[in-house]
């Protein structure tokens, strides 16, 4: 018995470890952002928001952060305009090649992103096209869409197929159906895919790298080469806004997604 308590307890000690070993270096970057000195040090001398002022002001910070927000929302858009129908195929019908089409549209989640970021490039130049911010709305949407198909599967499989097909007995066309039972129910998932695409496009670096141009360069993109060049505060101050977004979005994403299911099931 004593030797179990131990086994536990030693498990729970290495999660913890895992855990501050894990998230340290996030809090380090968001306590350094309103660190008033040019270096970081601990314990700091004062607080201040320059560093946020200043990042401001940075022209092409600002550009940057308009690329990724309409990069994201797009990105969003495409993705769920895609997922959904695509989604209701593969649980509501039978067709042939479905388990073949829907393995081929989750895959890229399985891929590295930097061999999908490779191949979509090889693929453009093979057509003798320019990179451009089509390829990189492009690119995003092929990363973003099988965690949209993954997410409104899911809530699909949980609706009773009885309730569409109790509508159109009553007369309600497939549209009406779909509007009136199969989408309230299914707009939880919905949201969610969105939000979640958002923040995937928003936050990816890895393939965007191999996808951005000069003048199509998102935010982590742009930490990535103040990171090469120099070591400023402000990467400090964009890393803290950066850190607090792609938090804050999963978890207003998962909060609505309750909330409106809640709403639903009433």
């Amino acid at each position: 018995m004593k030797n179990m308590i131990s086994g536990w307890t030693l498990i729970k000690l290495y999660t913890v470890f895992i855990y501050v070993w894990m998230f340290t270096p996030i809090v380090a970057v968001v306590i350094l952002a309103f660190n008033p000195q040019q270096f970081g040090t601990f314990p700091m001398e004062g607080f201040s928001f320059k560093w946020f002022v200043k990042l401001s002001h940075n022209s092409t910070i600002l550009d940057a952060f308009k690329n990724s927000l309409v990069l994201g929302s797009l990105t969003a858009v495409f993705s769920t305009a895609i997922g959904v129908p695509a989604a209701m195929a593969f649980i509501r019908y039978d067709f042939k090649g479905k388990e073949f089409l829907n393995t081929l549209l989750i895959a890229p989640i399985m891929i590295p992103e930097v061999v999908l970021g490779v191949a979509l490039l090889l693929f453009i130049r093979w057509l003798q096209q320019p990179k451009s911010f089509v390829l990189l709305l492009v690119g995003h949407v092929v990363l973003t869409l099988p965690y949209v198909l993954l997410i409104v599967q899911a809530r699909l499989v949980g609706i009773r197929k009885e309730y569409e097909e109790a509508a159109m007995s009553l007369g309600a066309s497939p549209f009406q159906t779909f509007r009136e039972i199969t989408f309230p129910l299914l707009a939880p998932a919905v949201f969610a895919g969105m939000l979640f695409a958002f923040t995937i496009s928003f936050d990816d670096v890895t393939a965007t790298l191999f996808w951005a141009t000069a003048q199509n360069q998102t935010v982590p993109v742009k930490i990535f080469g103040m990171l090469r060049n120099s070591i400023s505060p402000e990467i400090n101050a964009l890393g803290a806004v950066m850190i607090v977004l792609t938090i804050s979005i999963p978890l207003m994403a998962g909060y609505l997604s309750r909330r409106f299911a809640g709403k639903a099931g009433k």
